[in-house]
C-alpha cells in the first residue's frame, strides 16, 4: 500500500513528534508500504522522508511549483510531482494514497486531515484514517468532535470514519484489522420520511 503522511513542516517542535515520525515511517517501508508525503524537508514531513529514505522505501512527494523557489523541498524523492495550487497537491495525494495517518501538524495538516475525512463521510473513498495522537497532542481536536456530536452536528458514526492511536503499535493494529466503514450522512432525511408516512 501507498500510505499517505500529513504532518507539520516545521522544525521547532518537540523532538519527540519528529522522532516518532522517523520511526513511523522507517516501520511502514520495513512492512513494504511506499509513503506519500507533501515533499517538505523540515517538520515531520522532513523526518518521514529520512525515514523512508534510510530504508530505501519509495517516496512519492507531492508539492506545488512555488515551494521550489524556498529551498524547503526534499531532495531525495522517489517520485517529486509539482502542481499548480496546493488544491490540485491534495488531490493526487489522495488520489495515490491507499490510507491516511495524521501525524502532528498545525494548520495545513488540520486542512488535510479534514478535507479526507468530509470526503469519507460523502463516501468518496472508504480508505483508514489513522490520527496518530502522539503525546495527547490531539486530544483536544478529539474532544471538540466529541461535542460536535454531542450537540448533533455529527453522528456517533462520523467518530468510526477515523481512528485514533497513541502508540506506532496502534497505528500499524487499526491498519492491519482496517474494515472498511462507510454510512449516508443524509440517512436522517429518509428517516424522516418514512416517520411522515
Amino acid at each position: 500500500m501507498n500510505i499517505c503522511v500529513f504532518g507539520s513542516s516545521s522544525d521547532l517542535i518537540d523532538k519527540e513528534y519528529l522522532d516518532s515520525a522517523e520511526k513511523l515511517a522507517s516501520e511502514l517501508v520495513k512492512r513494504g508500504h511506499g509513503i506519500v508525503f507533501g515533499a517538505g524537508k523540515y517538520g515531520v514531513m522532513g523526518a518521514t522522508a529520512r525515514g523512508a529514505s534510510a530504508e530505501n522505501g519509495t517516496l512519492i512527494g507531492v508539492s506545488p511549483k512555488f515551494f521550489t523557489e524556498m529551498d524547503v523541498l526534499y531532495d531525495d524523492c522517489t517520485e517529486l510531482i509539482l502542481t499548480e495550487t496546493m488544491r490540485e497537491r491534495k488531490g493526487i495525494m489522495e488520489d495515490r494514497a491507499d490510507a491516511f495517518i495524521i501525524c502532528a501538524g498545525g494548520m495545513g495538516t488540520f486542512e488535510e486531515f479534514f478535507e479526507v475525512l468530509t470526503l469519507k463521510q460523502l463516501r468518496r473513498h472508504e480508505k483508514p484514517i489513522i490520527i496518530y495522537n502522539v503525546k495527547g497532542y490531539y486530544n483536544h481536536m478529539i474532544a471538540m468532535m466529541d461535542n460536535a456530536v454531542k450537540n448533533k452536528f455529527m453522528t456517533d458514526d462520523c467518530k468510526r470514519l477515523y481512528s485514533v492511536a497513541d502508540t506506532q503499535e496502534e497505528v500499524f493494529e487499526q491498519l492491519e484489522n482496517y474494515v472498511p466503514f462507510s454510512y449516508n450522512k443524509y440517512n436522517f432525511v429518509y428517516e424522516g420520511d418514512k416517520n411522515d408516512g
